[in-house]
This record gives C-alpha cells, structure tokens and sequence, in this order.
C-alpha cells in the first residue's frame, strides 16, 4: 500500500516515532514527519497540530502522534475540524477506533505502551476499515455536526 501518513511527537514520544516511520517506510508508505526529533523539552501542541492539519488538509491519509500518555496529542488533534483521534492502549481498541468511529488519527503514549504492543497497535490500526454499518457512519456524522468540527 501506499498511504501518506504524518507523524508528530514530542521528546517524550520521539522514539516511537522515529521507530515507526521506519516501519512504514519498510511497507512502503510515504511519511510526513513533522518533528520532533530530538529528547529535548518541546511543546506537543507545536507537532500534533501540524499533523493533524495534514490530515486535515487532505495532504495525508491519516497520522499517528505520540506523547508519553498519548492523551495530550490527542486533544490537541481533535481540536481540528474533521479529526477523529484516538488514544490507543491496545490493539483492539485501534480496531474499534477504526471500525466504529472511523478515527483517522491514532495517539500512543510511550511511556504507558511497550513497544511490541504499540507496533500492533499501529498495525491494526491502518489494516483497519472504518465500518459501512449505518449505525457507525450515523455516529461519525453526527460527530461532525458539533460546533468546531
């Protein structure tokens, strides 16, 4: 496959990043990585928002943002209209995300996941379809009738 995915972190996340955009170059995807990419302090609003906008943007299909909780990316990306994050601990809460509320960014926290189980957690997540049920496609687009989304 060939997917365009944007990828932020802040010093407390930026190993796993940098360990999965190498993944996903191994299977072929395009990353858009938009820092950080050093264990220096750094601010995690600076890099989730500017993934999340490319997503947003159409200028990637989706974006995986790490922290050391997962929880402050998180917010910060489904402050952009159009984003559906999900702060994911396991790999079939990745396949929820995916299935029932079509989430089109995953969050990780490094220091709460190990790194075996963050890997399968991003695998299920792009392996993933969001469901043509119309129950869930009511959901998400109820979802975008909010103010601010």
């Amino acid at each position: 496959m060939n997917r365009t995915i944007a990828l932020g972190a802040d010093h407390a996340g930026v190993n796993y990043k940098q360990q999965i955009a190498v993944l996903l170059q191994q299977q072929g995807d395009t990353v858009l990585d938009f820092g950080t990419n050093s264990t220096e302090s750094t601010d995690y609003p600076d890099h989730a928002a500017a993934a999340a906008n490319a997503v947003a943007r159409g200028d990637a299909d989706s974006a995986i943002l790490v922290c050391g909780s997962g929880i402050g990316v998180s917010i910060v990306a489904n402050k952009v209209a159009g984003i559906r994050a999900a702060n994911c601990l396991t790999p079939e809460m990745a396949k929820l995300a995916r299935q029932h509320n079509d989430a089109n960014v995953l969050t990780i926290g490094e220091r709460l996941v190990d790194w075996g189980t963050a890997q399968q957690i991003v695998d299920t997540f792009l392996a993933t379809d969001a469901s043509d049920n119309p129950r869930h496609r009511n959901r998400v687009e109820k979802i975008h009738t909010l103010t601010g989304c």
